[in-house]
């Protein structure tokens, strides 16, 4: 018997894809609960085999039980069901160890593919999303440069480029770090130098524009 549990906050959509798994998988024990908070309890408390994770949910979302997982090596195997198809949802759910990702528009049958799969130790994408698999490799090849080229800049240079990060002037920036205006400047200059960041007005801030995603996690 396999254990899986289902976290979703709609009652409707959640008893709708237990029925499903009731109907195909003869051997399963299927449990559900409403939101984040009560999933990852529920995780620690209980042997799962899969964990079927909305991301939008209360008092904790899908991706920061999938997180949570990762983090205490729990042998749980997470799959993320969502509607959302932004690609920093999908970057976080792979960086952070989900076996399988659907979008709710793809069919109940689909869920039970991918169960399978992700029991046999495949992963598993829904229909259609396997140029977010190639978007995510560039991505992660982006983050590894970005996470190299970081460590050239020294601890004040970071914290100024991640207070830019924020949408701070350099004057907001120089009252956080309590430093002068025009050292926060010598900071930026300094930054687009190390970083290869050519020179102009604002190119600092659509280079933070652009690599966003990955300066949140750095």
């Amino acid at each position: 018997m396999i254990r899986i549990l289902i976290a979703d906050d709609h009652p409707i959509f959640r008893n709708g894809l237990k029925d499903i798994l009731v109907s195909k998988m003869s051997n399963a024990i299927i449990d559900d609960v409403e939101d984040g908070q009560l999933a990852w309890e529920y995780l620690n408390k209980n042997r799962v085999d899969v964990a079927v994770l909305d991301v939008d949910m209360p008092n904790m979302d899908g991706l920061e039980v999938c997180k949570r997982v990762k983090e205490s090596a729990l042998q749980t195997k997470v799959v993320i069901l969502t509607m959302y198809k932004d690609m920093e949802i999908f970057n976080s759910a792979m960086d952070n160890g989900a076996s399988g990702f659907l979008l709710k528009d793809h069919s109940g049958l689909d869920l039970v593919e991918c169960i399978d799969a992700v029991m046999s130790g495949n992963s598993y994408l829904g229909k259609g999303l396997e140029d977010r698999m190639l978007a995510h490799n560039d991505y992660k090849d982006r983050k590894k440069q970005l996470s190299d080229d970081l460590k050239a800049l020294t601890s004040a240079e970071l914290k100024t480029l991640k207070l830019v990060e924020k949408n701070l002037t350099s004057k907001e920036i120089a009252d956080k770090l309590f430093v002068t205006q025009k050292t926060v400047e010598n900071y930026r200059s300094r930054i687009c130098k190390k970083l290869n960041i050519p020179a102009g007005n604002n190119a600092l801030i659509r280079w933070v524009m652009d690599n966003k995603d990955i300066l949140k996690q750095v």
